[in-house]
């Protein structure tokens, strides 16, 4: 779905939009509740959703993470001094 840049020429109030392309321009500002709101020109936007694309399934190139080995016990295990065992 294409996303719009809106400003109101009478408070200045700016925001995206998500809409569709049939959707009706946005007039009514819903700060100031006036009909100055306005679309700008803007580079064009769009939110892929669902999976399959790069930004949720690839981006991290596939690599699983590692899972740590499990580190030795320490010496003082079983001493009282061991930080582990307190």
């Amino acid at each position: 779905m294409p996303i719009y840049a809106y400003k109101c020429v009478s408070c200045g109030f700016a925001q995206d939009e998500m809409q569709k392309i049939s959707d009706a321009l946005l007039t009514v500002c819903p700060s100031c509740g006036k009909a100055d709101y306005a679309k700008q020109v803007t580079a064009a936007g769009f939110a892929l959703k669902g999976t399959g694309w790069y930004a949720t399934d690839f981006k991290d190139g596939g690599s699983k993470p590692v899972a740590a080995k499990p580190e030795a016990p320490s010496p003082a295990c079983g001493t009282g001094a061991c930080p582990a065992c307190n």
